[in-house]
């Protein structure tokens, strides 16, 4: 199973790579110049599509001008089968989007595999309004063989303004075996990191060959590296309240 895994893994990302490089330039490109325009990074995902928002957030190596939008009850720890039924609900996403400081110009990621459910579209949606250049990482195949569940009938896909497809299968489990009738394993995390991480990479490459210096942390293990990082966080901090 281990190789097998691996292999789905392997081919998936060779995918991404080959078919979504004109989609993940776009992102990056609008990822680089938003920060050099001084704006920030807005991403937001329910259930185990947060944990994306959190792999790019203040990491060693990455971006700092990266700002995830955290709503516990759609997160695990306070409720796991609760934060499912709540990301089905229309409208709850106005609760907490509404009041974000989302501004024109800026970048906001929205993170859903099945892209189905009211809450990631609505974030979407909102956010839109807001002035944002929306950016969706879902699965086509996996949205498109389910109906929506919000009231438009509308998609993640077609809610924002890119969609970078993550080519889950449909359930997000790529593994089967005789012996069991449930598919398993899924992908979906992998591979969102690997392309969020691709389109930060190459947002950076961007400013620097515009001769802008990227913010980039540095790991808080190597010697030196607290007082560069303090200097970019206290540039970002007002808009960042989560760098406290």
């Amino acid at each position: 199973m281990l190789h097998t895994y691996f292999d789905h893994i392997r081919r998936i990302l060779q995918q991404v790579e080959e078919r979504e490089a004109e989609q993940i330039g776009q992102a990056a490109r609008k990822t680089a110049e938003t920060i050099m325009d001084g704006g920030i990074i807005h991403l937001f995902g329910c259930g185990h599509s947060h944990i994306l928002t959190e792999e790019v957030f203040y990491r060693a190596g990455g971006l700092v001008p990266i700002r995830p939008i955290f709503v516990e009850k759609l997160m695990l720890h306070e409720g796991a089968v609760r934060s499912s039924e709540l990301e089905r609900q229309n409208g709850l996403a106005e609760e907490f989007m509404n009041g974000q400081d989302i501004r024109p110009g800026e970048v906001m990621f929205v993170l859903s595999t099945s892209g189905r459910n009211p809450v990631p579209v609505d974030a979407a949606q909102i956010a839109k309004q807001k002035g944002a250049f929306t950016i969706g990482i879902t699965s086509l195949e996996y949205s498109q063989s389910q109906p929506s569940r919000h009231v438009s009938g509308k998609h993640l896909f077609n809610s924002v303004d890119l969609v970078i497809d993550n080519y889950s299968v449909r359930g997000d489990a790529v593994l089967t075996h005789p012996d069991l009738a449930t598919p398993f394993t899924p992908t979906s995390t992998v591979i969102g990191a690997a392309i969020l991480n691709g389109i930060f990479a190459e947002a950076i490459r961007f400013m620097i060959e515009r001769s802008y210096e990227p913010p980039v942390y540095l790991s808080g293990n190597i010697d030196g590296a607290d007082d560069h990082n303090r200097r970019l966080i206290e540039r970002y901090r007002d808009r960042i309240p989560l760098l406290s």
